[in-house]
């Protein structure tokens, strides 16, 4: 009779594990527990801007803003990389020059906002860095390089943003530049993938130590890197193209190929990126990301911008992505490789956002979903972090200085 109770009892202890608030109560554990590691953050975009303070809690609802130290550990997010963006300029010696220079004031911003602020961050450059800053309940600052053309023709420039913290960088941005052809430049490719130069950067990163990131290059910049690279290479934040087909996203083929070599695709959450947009939405959105990366915008200008940009998420609202829709690209690169080829690098303060996660803070909801997926602690552990930190100490070992 007690077995047969017992039996009885089992659909209705299974359907109590699977409620919503068991899901929760599960996917809380674990997230508190794993490294979360994001490889994508253009705050620094808003560090260059005068008035903003990392240290204090922003809210998205007033400003837009959606990274901070204080909502990265409301968001249980343990470490992110800042970004050291420049959008692609004039390729010339002075125009070059210039972009070395205002490469170098990011860094010093960054540098200077953990430097006033011990208690909150540190700067990591080694996943024993991120693990001992976790540790102490302090925000892991990693730094990555958006956009190669501070590179600015020079080798010795890798060693010199190396030494100060940087731990990738992106090849190219929305343009070819001097190392390589980008996957949107309007007037096609210019080297058919890496120039003589980009081959040169990319051995010299693999003497370094520095992680090669093909988030952003040419199909065939791609398929060039990984025939020279020696050690793995990331996707620091892109998406899959069969789940939306733009040329920003990576094909199955190319992940596949990710894969192989070792390395790891960080899904991004711009929402463009995610759903393939209308049109109109598409120029829309295009608009507004041009208009969020400038560093001079007056008050004013930051107000007119933050009501044009809920203005445009309420017009196009039934085709913004949901959290469901961005998970579904980490289950595309888990079906198609393993769970060991996937990370997140969500392009937060660079247009990334989806229906369910306005800013750091929220990022539970990640953990949930997969959670509610089936996924294991384990799993879910190397989505967040563990994927991306066993790439950087396998180029960390690779090196040979």
């Amino acid at each position: 009779m007690k077995k047969l109770l017992l039996l009885l009892a089992l659909p209705l202890l299974s359907q109590a594990q699977t409620t919503p608030d068991a899901i929760k109560e599960k996917a809380a554990k674990i997230h508190e527990k794993a490294l979360t590691i994001d490889t994508h953050a253009d705050v620094p975009i808003n560090m260059m801007k005068e008035g903003f303070d990392v240290s204090v809690e922003h809210d998205y609802a007033k400003d837009g803003s959606q990274i901070d130290f204080p909502r990265m550990k409301k968001g249980g997010m343990d470490g992110m990389f800042f970004a050291v963006y420049l959008g692609q300029g004039k390729r010339s010696p002075e125009a070059n020059a210039e972009a070395k220079k205002k490469a170098l004031a990011i860094f010093d911003k960054i540098h200077e906002a953990v430097k006033l602020h011990p208690e909150m961050a540190g700067i990591a450059t080694t996943p024993k860095d991120a693990y001992r800053l976790q540790k102490e309940g302090k925000r892991a600052v990693f730094i990555g390089m958006e956009n190669g053309w501070p590179v600015n023709n020079d080798l010795a420039n890798l060693k010199l943003y190396y030494d100060l913290g940087l731990r990738y960088i992106t090849l190219s941005h929305s343009a070819n530049n001097d190392i390589a052809d980008s996957s949107t430049d309007p007037d096609g490719p210019e080297w058919n993938g890496l120039s003589p130069f980009g081959e040169q950067v990319v051995k010299e990163m693999n003497r370094l130590g520095m992680m090669v990131d093909i988030s952003h290059v040419s199909d065939s910049t791609f398929y060039d890197v990984i025939k020279l690279t020696k050690v793995p290479v990331i996707a620091s934040h892109s998406s899959c193209r069969a789940l939306c087909d733009v040329p920003r996203n990576m094909t199955d083929d190319m992940i596949k190929t990710l894969a192989k070599n070792g390395g790891v695709i960080q899904i991004n959450f711009v929402p463009g990126f995610v759903k393939k947009p209308s049109m109109q939405q598409e120029l829309s959105m295009k608009a507004i990301r041009l208009k969020l990366r400038q560093t001079d915008l007056s008050p004013e200008d930051k107000k007119a911008l933050f009501e044009e940009m809920k203005a445009n998420a309420k017009k196009y609202e039934s085709d913004m992505p949901t959290i469901q829709d961005a998970v579904n690209h980490i289950e595309h690169v888990i079906k198609l490789t393993s769970v060991d080829h996937v990370g997140i690098g969500m392009d937060l303060d660079g247009g990334g956002k989806v229906i369910g996660l306005d800013d750091v803070s929220d990022i539970g909801v990640i953990t949930e979903e997969l959670v509610r997926r089936g996924y294991s602690a384990k799993d879910i552990e190397k989505i967040w972090g563990g994927n991306i930190m066993r790439v950087l100490a396998a180029v960390e070992k690779g090196k040979s200085i």
